[in-house]
């Protein structure tokens, strides 16, 4: 897998410029991490929308969400195992 800098140079010949933003590097590990919590989230949010039960939806919504947010890799793992155990010990 290239990294960010790689990356950006190949993509600027396409005309797209600084896809890694300031904080200089493309991971991913948080790509990966957002897919997965996202499809989770996903899951969670059609289950609790289907059940007419609102913990799994909001939980659903949050774990779709929060990768944009959180830059640091070990973090948006352990948020998002935090609140894959939430959608698990909290099933009403």
């Amino acid at each position: 897998m290239p990294d960010g800098q790689t990356l950006n140079s190949i993509l600027s010949s396409y005309g797209i410029s600084n896809v890694t933003g300031s904080g200089g590097g493309f991971n991913w590990w948080n790509l990966l991490s957002g897919f997965i919590f996202g499809i989770i989230g996903w899951y969670a949010f059609l289950h609790g929308k289907r059940e007419k039960s609102w913990r799994p939806m909001v939980i659903g919504i949050v774990l779709m969400v929060y990768p944009y947010f959180v830059p640091n890799t070990l973090l948006a793992f352990a948020i998002g195992s935090a609140l894959t155990a939430a959608l698990y010990f909290w099933r009403g």
